[in-house]
This record gives C-alpha cells, structure tokens and sequence, in this order.
C-alpha cells in the first residue's frame, strides 16, 4: 500500500488527489494519513541505519559469528537499550546473521577393563569460582596432512580455556600435557574437579597418576551420554563454525589458527554465558548475559521471604 500512496505522492502536482484515491481505489483520508507519517518513518530509518551500523561492527569483530542473542548482548553492554525483536528485523533485513553449528561425530572409545571415576559434577556446569571444575574433551581437526587433534580443559566458572594441547595423535599423553598447561598457569584450587568422557584416554593410568600428583579429583560421565560433559562438546562446536576455516592445507596453520582463536578472541574477547565470571567489555570478569540457576534463583527468593517475615 506504501507504493501506492508513493505514486499518489509523486503525481500530485499533475492530478488531483481526489481523482487519484478514487481511481486506484484507495480512502484520501488514508493517504494524507500516509503523508503526515512520513516524517516519523523517515527519523525510523535513520535510526534503523545507524543500529545497522553498530550491528555490523559487532558482527565484523566477532568474525561473522554472532548472531541476534550476542549482537543484543554486545549493543546492552555498549548502552544500548534496544529490543531485541527490532535487532532482528533489522539484521534479517540487511542480510545479517551468525553461524550455524555443524553436528560433531565423537571420538569417544570407553576402554574395555578400565574403572571409571564417579561423575562429581552430574550436569552441574556451574562453579563459584575460577579452578574448581574442569570439563576436558579431545576433537580432530582436518588438514591435507591428516588429521590434527586437540584436547582442551575448560573451566566452568570463567568458560575459558585454561589449558590445551594439539598433536597428530589422541593418546593419552595429549590430554596430559593439557592439564599440565592448565596447572601451569596456577589457577587451579585443591581438590579442582577434572571431569570428562569415558574414553580410553582419559581412563588411562597416565592421566590418573598426573591428577593425583595435582591433587585434583577425577570425575566422569556416562558412557555415550553426550549431555554429561556438553560444556566441553559445546566449545568444539563453537570452535568449528567461527574460527572460520573448515580445512587447513598444513597442521601448523591450524596450530596458530586455533591459538590465535583461542588466546586473542575467545578468552579474552568472546561474549560467554554464565552466571558470574562473564567477560565485561574490557575483557575481565564481571556480570554475565546468562540467566541465574535455579539454586541461585531459589536462594534470592529464601533471603527476600526472610526480609519480609
């Protein structure tokens, strides 16, 4: 209908108005209705322009991976109180929109006469604080040259990446030299949780021995169950749509792509979910975008019916 009162608009000064409505079927009163809207609309798409444009510098530094919940998230932290629905129209109109996660085929192997550990964290993905709980998992990553893989621990208060190793096998001793980077860095607590698969290698004599020299506590999810260490597999799965590169000619430029992913944008850059240790937009720990626990939800609610009784 805009065109048409457009047309009437652009005609106006040849033909009467009246004659115009009543041939193309349409009330004058709508159409000077239309007409003193016009300024309104136009101030709209200004604005819509300029939100455009924050959008796309989100979307830009974000290597094209952010889609409308984290371009939201990033425009709130900048000041801007805007709807989320409006962002959304605006990106569909403009052709804007993230990455899409591609579904993981697992490397998971239980070994046949291995003992597991008892899961101390039972889909808790949760920590007070920083170097309580590590969630570790192994993935591959191709290249012309075969396959290059990679063992991470995550931790469940900050979701950083506090320790990872990337080798042309998956033995034990990759996710050992993982750990020992995570250790490394001296942020892990006594008794820190180290939770994982049941897969061969991290049911290994190897791995048990460098935990207990570490002091941790071993922990494991069911066998096939992929939801007992989904903070791990999330990752992966995040890895491999936004790094932005599907295949690698040589390991080695996967090596520095994944630590230059790793390191310079998502510790230190990429909005996270979670309910405290969140990454504030100068890139250290404050508030998060995620929504509280339920146990956190359940303990405000007891402090304020206390207040009140």
């Amino acid at each position: 209908m805009s065109e048409v009162y457009a047309f009437i608009e652009a005609e106006k000064t040849t033909h009467n108005v009246a004659l115009l409505c009543r041939l193309l079927k349409v009330a004058r009163s709508s159409f000077y209705a239309w007409l003193a809207g016009e300024k309104a609309r136009s101030a709209r798409k200004a604005t819509d322009d300029a939100l455009a444009h924050e959008i796309t510098v989100l979307h830009l530094a974000s290597r094209g991976a952010y889609g409308v919940p984290r371009i939201h998230a990033g425009l709130r932290r900048l000041g801007h109180r805007v709807n989320r629905k409006r962002i959304e129209r605006v990106m569909r109109e403009r052709g804007i929109s993230g990455v899409t996660r591609r579904r993981r085929k697992g490397l998971t192997r239980p070994a046949k006469r291995a003992v597991p550990a008892p899961d101390l964290i039972a889909r808790d993905f949760t920590a007070p604080a920083p170097g309580m709980k590590l969630v570790g998992d192994i993935t591959y990553i191709p290249t012309d040259e075969g396959w290059l893989y990679l063992a991470t621990w995550l931790d469940l208060a900050t979701r950083e990446i506090v320790g990872y190793s990337m080798a042309d096998h998956h033995r034990a001793g990759l996710v050992v030299d993982a750990l020992k980077m995570a250790a490394g860095r001296g942020r892990l607590q006594p008794g820190c949780i180290a939770h994982s698969d049941r897969g061969s290698e991290y049911t290994s004599d190897e791995l048990r021995c460098e935990i207990s020299r570490l002091g941790l506590r071993q922990s494991m999810g069911r066998t096939g169950s992929c939801f007992d260490n989904a903070a791990a597999e999330s990752f992966f799965a995040l890895l491999k749509e936004e790094i932005g590169t599907r295949r690698w000619p040589y390991r080695p430029s996967a090596r520095a792509d994944i630590f230059a992913f790793v390191e310079t944008f998502y510790n230190r850059r990429r909005l996270r979910r979670h309910p405290r240790w969140a990454i504030s937009p100068h890139g250290r720990p404050g508030s998060g975008t995620s929504k509280s626990t339920p146990s956190q939800r359940k303990h405000r609610v007891s402090k304020i019916t206390g207040k009140l009784q």
